[in-house]
Order: C-alpha cells, then structure tokens, then sequence
C-alpha cells in the first residue's frame, strides 16, 4: 500500500472542511518548518504519552509508567526492527538510539561479517541496486497482477478459459475490478481536489493579508487582531478546525492537502500505471522468493519520511535533553531495514526483511505497511514462522482504509493460510486522542477477530527527516506505539517470550465501551466491538501484570 497516504489524514475530509468564501488577494507567505520543540512543548504535543485518568486524554501512560513504576529501574538493551521506508541516521534525536552491526566495518566495501551483506552497518535495503540506485515510487500489487493477467485473459469469458486457468481468470476478473475502481477514485479525487485546494489557498492568503499576520496559527485565530465580526467568525471556525484536527496552523493542513494532491497524481502517474516497472533497478528476480542477498546498505533511501516517523515513536531518545521522547528505554537499539516503497511491498522483500531482523538479533519488528493481494503469500508465512522460531514479536498496522477485516482481508494478516492465528503477530487500528464519538480514527481498518487491538495513531508527534518534527496519521503510527511497548516490557523483563509478551499488551487492554462512529460509516457503534480485546493498549497495565509474574529488574 502507497503508506505516504495511509499515514495522512484524509484529503476529502481536509477539503470540505476548509471550503470557505474568498476574501480578498494576498502573498504567499511560506510556513517555517517544524524544528525541535521545547521539551515543554514536546510534552504537550506527545499527547499519546499521557494517562487516560490523569491526563484525560486517551494516551498510554508511558511517563506514568516511567515515574510510577519503572524510576530507579535498570533496563536491558533490546533491538527493534523497522521494516520501512527508510531512517534518517542523521537525525539528532535518533542517531545515539540506531543499531549498529558491530562486526561490519562502515564503507569498506567488504562483507566483513560474511553475512552477505556488503556495509549493513545500520541494517539493509532491499530495495536498492549494487550501484546505488534507489526504488522510491512503486507500483500496487493490483497493478503488478494486472499486468500479468491481462495479456492472457483480456477479452475472454470464464466459460471459454480452459478448467486448469479458471483460478487464474477469476484472479484477473477480482484484480481489474478492483484496479478500475482505484484508477476512477484517483483520477476523480485529483479533479475535485486540486480545485479544493487552489481555493483554500487563496482564502488562507487573503485571511493573512486582512488581519496582517504571516502566520494563521491557533493563537492568532483563537484571538485575532481586529474587529471586524466576519473575520472573527471566520478566524474562530478555523480555530475549532485546527483544535479538532491537531494541527498547528492553516499552513500545516494546506502542506498535508498539497502532499496528498501529489501522492494521488503518483499514484495515478506510477503506482497505477501497467507500463511501469522501476524493479530492474534492484536487478534481483522478482519472482524468486529463494533469493536473498540482493539490495544496498542505504537504510535512508530516496524518502526516509515515514520511517522516519515511526522511530522516533518508538524509540527518539530519551535522555538528550532534545526534541521528543520516544517510548521505549534509551537502551533500546532501532535497526533500519529498507522494504516499503511508495506504492506496494513485494512479498518477497518482506520475506527477506523479516530474516534479517531476526538474524541480527531483532525481538521485535514493526511492520507499518500493508495491501490486499499476497501473491507470494506463503513465503512471507514462512518467514513469520522463522521468526517466531527466533523468539521475535511482529507488530503489523491494520490499514487505513476503514475495512472491516473480518470481511475483507489486508496481507499480512493475523492468520496462516492453514487457518491457525499467527501466535508471534499483534495486528493494531488507530485510536484519537479524545474518549468521544471519534475515539476510533475515522481511517482506520477494524475487525472484532482480525484487529487485536487500537493504539493512538491520529495526529501523532515525532521525528521528521533533517532534524525535524511533525504529525502523521494512520495506523502506521499505531504500530509503533504498541512495538515500543513492547521494546519497553522486554528490556525491563528480558525474560519474556514473544508469546509472553503478546498476551500482556492485549490482556492489559481494557475494552472500551464508548458508542463511536464506525470507520467509513459513520453509524454510532461499541468501541470494544472494533476488535478482539476492545480496547487501546496502555504501558501501566502492561507493566503491573508483568510485575505480577516476575520482580522488574
């Protein structure tokens, strides 16, 4: 799945929300990007930090937990997986908290640890060639299928297909469907919306120019300078849009709408496009789930946003004084394994990048990514296993696309194809910082036997790549959250397993009972009827059941 998208708000609901009339001309006036906030500021913006009785507010209780029942605590090192987009190893709140493959000399040129891996220094990128060229747009897997099939089915009926290619017709029957539908919805999204956004543009711009500010932040618009009872009317709905939404300014929303503008004409442009296939750059055979040693050693790649992102919720370091604070112990290692371009992973790069992570020493692995075909589904079942067989727990977001899991399947899922449920695999939705109607993200994927549990996940704070901070959405974001606590319970109670640790992040989440709106439908529903424990995970629980079977060390 093209995850720049899923890790968004949504750019319909962004749009309608910001039709208002026109005033008068203006300047653009370019928003400052977003450097490291104040640890004051941090610590309002983490709100996913903060307790649920406390705070009140519907995080998870990491610094309770840290100055209740973990302070004078010595915690073990522990390393987390990312299986991403890419890291920026630069980032100052990130680059003490990296893993590093201490047998590997950095830029040598040589496999020193002779594992195949020429320089993994920080990990491994699947997705790059031996001469250093990247893969950063992809196309989706509905596309690659498409591409396949229609060559031999284009034009054809079932009845006039041989019985031994039936399976295969009916294959490119549901994929073309299903492509069709994504070309329609792109193609009239990018025309509604590029309108949508021409139009608010104008308005921010006049809205500046009349009230004389650069900025339309929420302390200008909670409280405008001027008199005029149009502008402050105007001034107080967008305020209310800002509060509601989590941004911090009309800037920020128009960047979130322009970003979304381009990933839907990428999307059009790439990811659906049957022409195009950047997979030669890697020069591996795609179709060879057996083949390993292919990639580079750049874990940042050509756009290390999203990855970037979840790290620092996992695991921004918490002891530098600097930026934000991640959720796991500053002992905690983030190992980059580069798999999820823009557009759909392929099976077999996760395969592979499921191995790496538990041949080097991985407990954990988060895995923000996901799609609707599997076509190579059983190699990435066989890699699970194989990590499992290593002890490694395996935290998958649930999607973005607010589907009822239950009805229609999102890979990798809970479940192997022989019907058993993955013992060593948390599947998470994205919960809102509020305990309202809209405690579940209005994006998120649901399923009361396929979704474990929620986590927050909507406007979530962290690090951005070249030093920065900002909100992404999605349960991209959830992910992490879960992951982290579960880096935070293995590295104060090594001892336990990736089953052990499984069963305590989803028996300490409580379930729920808020009537929320159902994801894309809007009808009023029981929050703990959303997933299997009904309910969003929290690191105190966690870790009182914990202490309950064995002292924290």
């Amino acid at each position: 799945m093209s995850f720049p998208l899923a890790a968004r708000l949504r750019l319909a609901a962004l749009g309608l929300a910001l039709s208002l009339p026109l005033l008068a001309s203006a300047q653009t006036v370019a928003p400052a990007p977003p450097t490291a906030p104040t640890p004051e500021a941090a610590a309002a913006l983490q709100w996913y930090l903060l307790d649920p009785t406390t705070d009140r507010v519907m995080g998870v209780s990491v610094n309770r937990t840290y100055q209740e029942l973990l302070a004078g605590r010595t915690p073990s090192p522990v390393v987390v997986a990312i299986i991403d987009a890419g890291i920026d190893t630069t980032h100052a709140d990130l680059k003490r908290m990296l893993w590093r493959n201490a047998r590997e000399v950095a830029g040598n040129g040589l496999d020193d640890d002779k594992n195949g891996y020429t320089d993994d220094v920080w990990g491994w990128n699947y997705l790059g060639g031996a001469d250093g060229r990247n893969i950063n747009l992809e196309t989706l897997e509905e596309t690659r299928l498409l591409a396949q099939l229609q060559p031999r089915f284009k034009g054809k009926t079932r009845v006039g297909v041989p019985a031994a290619q039936r399976a295969d017709f009916d294959l490119y029957v549901k994929v073309k469907k299903s492509y069709d539908a994504k070309v329609k919805e792109n193609t009239d999204r990018l025309k509604q919306f590029s309108q949508v956004y021409a139009e608010n543009v104008t308005v921010s711009e006049k809205l500046k120019q009349a009230l004389g500010v650069a900025s339309l932040d929420t302390a200008v618009l909670r409280n405008p300078p001027t008199q005029v009872s149009q502008l402050r009317e105007l001034s107080g709905q967008l305020h209310q849009l800002l509060v509601n939404t989590g941004f911090g300014s009309l800037d920020d929303i128009l960047a979130e709408m322009k970003n979304g503008l381009k990933e839907t004409q990428d999307q059009l442009d790439y990811g659906l496009n049957l022409n195009y296939n950047p997979r030669p750059i890697v020069g591996d055979d795609p179709f060879n789930v057996k083949q390993r040693l292919y990639g580079n050693a750049d874990v940042a790649g050509p756009d290390p946003l999203h990855g970037t992102h979840v790290a620092g919720i996992i695991g921004a370091d918490r002891v530098n004084n600097l930026g934000i604070m991640g959720i796991a112990p500053p002992v905690v290692r983030l190992m980059a394994v580069r798999a999820v371009p823009d557009g759909d992973e392929r099976d077999k790069d996760v395969a592979n990048a499921i191995r790496y992570a538990a041949d080097h020493g991985a407990s954990i692995i988060n895995m923000s990514f996901g799609k609707y075909y599997s076509p190579q589904r059983a190699a990435v079942e066989e890699a699970i296993r194989y990590a499992d067989s290593k002890g490694v727990l395996l935290v998958h977001s649930a999607g973005n696309e607010n589907e009822n899991l239950d009805q229609k399947l999102q890979f990798p899922t809970p479940v192997f194809l022989d019907g058993k449920r993955i013992p060593n695999m948390i599947t998470v939705g994205a919960s809102s910082r509020d305990n309202d109607a809209g405690l579940a993200a209005d994006f998120s994927n649901f399923g009361k036997t396929q979704v474990d549990v929620f986590a927050p996940g909507n406007q979530i704070y962290s690090t951005l790549p070249g030093g920065r901070y900002g909100n992404l959405s999605g349960t991209s974001m959830a992910a992490p959250v879960v992951a982290g606590i579960a880096a935070t319970l293995k590295s104060y109670f090594p001892e336990l397993t990736a089953a052990d640790l499984k069963r305590l992040i989803l028996a300490s989440a409580q379930p729920t009972h808020t009537q929320v709106r159902q994801p894309g439908s809007g009808k009023l529903v029981d929050f703990a009827d959303l997933s299997s424990t009904g309910g969003i995970v929290n690191l105190y629980r966690a870790v009182q059941l914990a202490q309950q079977a064995t002292p924290v060390k």
